[in-house]
């Protein structure tokens, strides 16, 4: 039997973030265990060519840098905070872990263990290697970082059926490849079938030699729009606009447009009408890039998959073993029903906004370090569901002006967003005499209250119609 305050079960992103705040800002003992190895979580398993969605400056943990914290001069990401690739996650995470955590005295890492207990009174992992178990007794909480969990290609199984004579592979085995294929047909719509493409443009690939089986299309976001530090002009103004925008609408469907025509969102084809928003970030660059593949299949999600034809809910396409079939419909994290964060024995870790970042994994550490009772600290932290469906852009910005005012009058934690490096919009008062900045900022002043109510109304329709 082992003891601590707090027993953390994921050593990913999230947990790491949590850990960090809270040791930060109280003298917790903390343990935490994982199924792999080492700290990262999904990232350790993630297609070796994958980047950070956003900035490198605002995700990880707040005591460590990740990345340059500077803006790329050249390449595909030129004019933009740089984005890390998979393999400079997992190194920073493991800094993270040994430069920062375990020096502190206050944690201790269990890689190797499956957590087995109920979640409730019993606390018990296990070891892969040796069997072992070990009961741990939690004298505050248990914290869940896996109630969202997150599948990636290289630990995803299909949905579908796949015969084992089709030329079939995940996305991450792409890198391997020993000869060129007679043409790529790609299976997803997400950010992740996005970046096979770019991958196989960027890599000299005729457009048209690709075969793109997208069930459906997506609302994206601008990356210009979601940038920090010297560029959080940008981000403060899109958003600004987009809170404008509720103000005017009835619908959500007109709302989408008018955020389109302000830049915030963004689409593919101008005749098709995205029925997916999961926060997928894109510059202009990449979207022009991927606008090259003509061959765009809507036939639905695929059923089957084999040596000759291609099975989809809305039809049937062709194939033989020559096209090589990529696997890009693992879906990221699961949206799984909201539920409170702090409950009496456990903490969920949520977002906030409807997209998990490291960034409201930390405020809740910091929160839960601040020794309010349960019942205030969940009105302190609201958790959104993942986004998915094109309303959950309408709940993406509920959570940011909910959040906005919750905290507003909390001098302690407006501090500690202040202080965080995670945060998106840190130090934007620094740009406040800017004209854009001051415009942007009495947009948002002066359209917040009714753009909250109107959300609300848009979000309840939509309820009522289920």
């Amino acid at each position: 039997m082992i003891e601590t305050d707090y027993l953390i079960v994921g050593a990913g992103a999230a947990g790491l973030a949590f850990a960090d705040a809270l040791i930060s800002e109280c003298d917790a003992d903390i343990i935490m265990v994982d199924r792999r190895h080492s700290p990262g979580g999904h990232w350790n398993d993630a297609y070796p060519f994958v980047r950070i969605h956003h900035a490198s400056a605002v995700y990880g943990a707040n005591s460590l840098t990740l990345g340059t914290e500077s803006i790329d001069q050249s390449g595909p990401n030129a004019g933009f905070y740089d984005r890390s690739t998979a393999a400079e996650v997992c190194a920073y995470f493991q800094r993270v872990l040994e430069d920062v955590l375990l020096p502190s005295g206050q944690v201790s890492f269990y890689g190797m263990c499956d957590y087995v207990g109920d979640w409730v009174n019993e606390h018990v992992f296990t070891s892969r290697v040796t069997g072992t178990k070990t009961k741990v007794s939690v004298r505050r909480k248990i914290v869940d970082t896996t109630y969202l969990d997150v599948t990636v290609p290289a630990t995803h199984t299909p949905s579908f059926t796949v015969d084992p004579d089709a030329n079939f592979i995940p996305l991450g085995e792409m890198i391997n490849l020993a000869e060129r294929p007679d043409g790529y047909t790609i299976i997803g719509a997400g950010k992740t079938a996005m970046d096979a493409c770019n991958w196989l443009i960027d890599n000299g690939e005729e457009p048209d030699r690709i075969r793109w089986i997208r069930p459906r299309d997506a609302w994206l976001m601008d990356r210009m729009t979601v940038q920090p530090r010297d560029l959080v002009t940008e981000t403060v103004e899109g958003l600004s606009l987009g809170i404008e925008a509720l103000t005017h609408t009835e619908t959500v469907d007109e709302l989408l447009l008018r955020v389109e025509a302000c830049g915030q969102l963004q689409r593919f084809d101008p005749q098709v009408t995205p029925k997916m928003f999961r926060g997928a970030i894109l510059s202009t660059a990449e979207r022009e890039s991927l606008k090259q593949i003509e061959r765009v299949v809507r036939l639905g999600r695929v059923k089957s998959l084999e040596a000759d034809r291609i099975t989809l809910e809305e039809g049937e396409i062709s194939t033989n073993r020559g096209q090589l079939h990529i696997d890009c419909t693992a879906c990221g994290y699961h949206n799984r029903p909201i539920r409170p964060i702090f409950e009496s024995n456990r903490i969920v870790i949520q977002s906030l906004v409807g997209v998990v970042q490291t960034y409201y994994a930390a405020m809740i550490g910091f929160i839960e370090s601040t020794g309010r009772d349960d019942t205030e600290k969940n009105r302190l932290c609201p958790p959104v569901a993942q986004v998915d469906e094109p309303l959950d852009w309408v709940r993406f910005i509920h959570g940011v002006l909910n959040t906005s005012v919750l905290h507003s009058t909390e001098p302690d934690i407006l501090d500690w967003q202040h202080r965080s490096r995670l945060n998106l919009t840190r130090g934007m008062e620094n740009y406040k005499d800017e004209p854009r900045m001051q415009s942007a900022l009495n947009r948002w002043g002066t359209n917040a209250e009714e753009a909250s109510a109107k959300s609300q109304l848009l979000l309840g329709a939509a309820v009522s119609s289920d």
